[in-house]
């Protein structure tokens, strides 16, 4: 059986008012369930950096990868200092639920995580049950709710 690792790192200043503030107010815009997915995002935009850092002496053609890579889940990239000054708040934008509710499907973020939770929304003929899913440009239009059939 795999290991699981974790996908997040706790904040190292666990009582800093203003960070707990600016927590909340996305958790509250996005509707996410706790603050570990705030910190998923983070983590997830850390590693996207780290590896724009690591590409900066490489040749062209091994960063229009990385490029290619971002624009397909709907990051605009197209230089490593664009991916660079890339924010959670980018991140958080291209997941299901967030999509879900710009889309008008849900009334608001939190009907979104449950209409996905309990399957009602289809991307791309597919019942998909995780409202952090990322998804790709090419299946935003894809999006739809489950019709009832009686």
């Amino acid at each position: 059986m795999k290991r699981k690792h974790k996908r997040y790192s706790r904040p190292k200043r666990p009582f800093d008012k203003q960070r707990i503030e600016e927590e909340a107010k996305i958790r509250e815009e996005y509707g996410l369930k706790n603050k570990i997915e705030i910190w998923r995002a983070d983590s997830a935009v850390k590693g996207i950096r780290s590896k724009a850092i690591k590409l900066i002496p490489k040749t062209k053609e091994e960063q229009k990868a990385l490029f290619e890579k971002l624009k397909k889940i709907g990051l605009k990239a197209d230089s490593l200092a664009d991916v660079l000054s890339l924010e959670k708040s980018d991140y958080l934008n291209r997941r299901l639920q967030t999509i879900v509710f710009k889309k008008r499907l849900a009334r608001t973020p939190k009907q979104a995580r449950q209409m996905i939770t309990h399957r009602k929304i289809l991307v791309d003929g597919r019942a998909v049950d995780s409202p952090s899913y990322i998804v790709p440009v090419e299946l935003e239009e894809k999006i739809s709710v489950k019709v009832k059939v009686k």
